[in-house]
C-alpha cells in the first residue's frame, strides 16, 4: 500500500499497480475492499471531465447504496 486518501465518509488505499501491460492506479474501498484499477487514460478523463459531470459521478445516491445495482 502505497498511501491512503481518508475523510470522515471513506478511507481508499491508493497504490501503483504494475503487473497489467503497464502501469495503473489500484483504488482500495478500505471498508468493503471492493478494488479498481485506472489506467492512464481514465485518469486523464477524470481530469478533463467537466464539474458537472463529476458531481453526477460522486452522487452516492446514484449507485453506491442502491441494492439493485451490481458492482
Amino acid at each position: 500500500m502505497d498511501g491512503v486518501v481518508a475523510s470522515e465518509f471513506a478511507q481508499v488505499a491508493v497504490s501503483i499497480d504494475r503487473s497489467a501491460n503497464s502501469p495503473r492506479l489500484r483504488l482500495e474501498d478500505l471498508k468493503t475492499g471492493q478494488v479498481r484499477f485506472l489506467d492512464a487514460l481514465e485518469l486523464e478523463t477524470i481530469v478533463w471531465i467537466s464539474d458537472g459531470h463529476l458531481q453526477q459521478l460522486l452522487d452516492p445516491s446514484a449507485d453506491r447504496w442502491r441494492e439493485d445495482v451490481q458492482t
